[in-house]
């Protein structure tokens, strides 16, 4: 199977926010690909000219954030004509909109925690008021959770924007949903078992993924059978839902009642050792390498 790939470059690094942790999932990406007999190479965008890229049969996106996940680097690789792993160029640029992936969930009937797009002029204290405290604010176009802030008290609001604003012009305030943290894998047509996250801080925020060692991952989720399961195909529609395809990981919280919220996609997840895409493939029985050799063989032309 891997001698079919022809030369492949693995994306890392990059110019976004998120480059440290790309280089990571890059360079664990790539280790796999050797390991499995692919002829691959390192290839860092923010170092070389994308141009030099032709060069190369297939090319696995393991960047992260904007210039990466959005949709931009996507159009310059179908204009190549080089299959590239992941979502098209629309489902790329909606998943990394987290303002927009939830209108567009709305319409479509698929469950997101109440939101409010927050401008300089908003009403602060009238978001406070419908959307009720705590809640979160976030850049719309931002991952690892850079720029999110829980706001607890009266008042708040305000602050948690203007931090927000220095990461993305596009800001949203989410109703808080209490009852627990989850993610699902997405590999082809398949959602792999549910991962419930327990942070040890207060939410799972930057320092909770990629830097603590306290932050609990249970796969097992805790789910019965029924409810995984219907979650897991709710999953996939909400992904679909946006034109995703290859592979990815939706995000969701659960309140106390028991019932559960979409959150937002990944269209290019981290592939790090705190990883959770790499955790549920190894709980459907796939090792890292047998994951990233199964992503590279749905990479596509558009």
């Amino acid at each position: 199977m891997s001698s079919g790939f022809g030369k492949v470059a693995v994306l890392l690094g990059g110019k976004s926010a998120e480059r440290e942790v790309s280089l990571k999932s890059g360079a664990a990406v790539l280790a796999a690909l050797q390991k499995g007999g692919v002829d691959a190479h390192a290839f860092d965008p923010a170092d070389r000219p994308l141009h030099e890229l032709q060069a190369f049969d297939r090319v696995f996106i393991a960047l992260h954030g904007r210039y990466g996940e959005d949709g931009t680097l996507q159009g310059a690789l179908e204009l190549m004509g080089i299959p590239y792993t992941g979502s098209g160029v629309m489902a790329s640029s909606v998943g990394m909109d987290k303002w927009r992936t939830k209108l567009l969930w709305r319409a479509a009937g698929v469950a997101t925690p109440e939101f409010e797009l927050v401008t300089a002029e908003s009403d602060f204290d009238a978001i406070e008021l419908r959307l009720g405290l705590p809640l979160f604010v976030k850049p719309a176009n931002e991952g690892s959770s850079i720029g999110i802030s829980k706001v607890k008290t009266a008042g708040g609001l305000k602050a948690a924007y203007e931090l927000a604003a220095k990461s993305d012009p596009l800001v949203i305030a989410e109703q808080f949903v209490g009852g627990g943290e989850y993610t699902v894998g997405i590999l082809g047509d398949e959602a792999l078992p549910i991962i419930r996250i327990v942070p040890a801080n207060e939410f799972y925020d930057y320092e909770a993924k990629y830097l603590r060692d306290d932050t609990q991952y249970l796969c097992p989720c805790g789910l019965n059978a029924e409810q995984e399961a219907k979650i897991q195909a709710e999953a996939l529609q909400a992904f679909r839902v946006l034109g995703a395809q290859g592979w990815g990981r939706v995000d969701f919280l659960m309140d106390e009642a028991g019932q559960h919220y979409f959150l937002e996609v990944n269209t290019s997840p981290g592939m790090t050792d705190h990883s959770l895409v790499p955790m549920g493939a190894r709980a459907r029985g796939l090792s890292f390498e047998q994951l990233v050799l199964q992503v590279l063989e749905l990479a596509h032309v558009g």
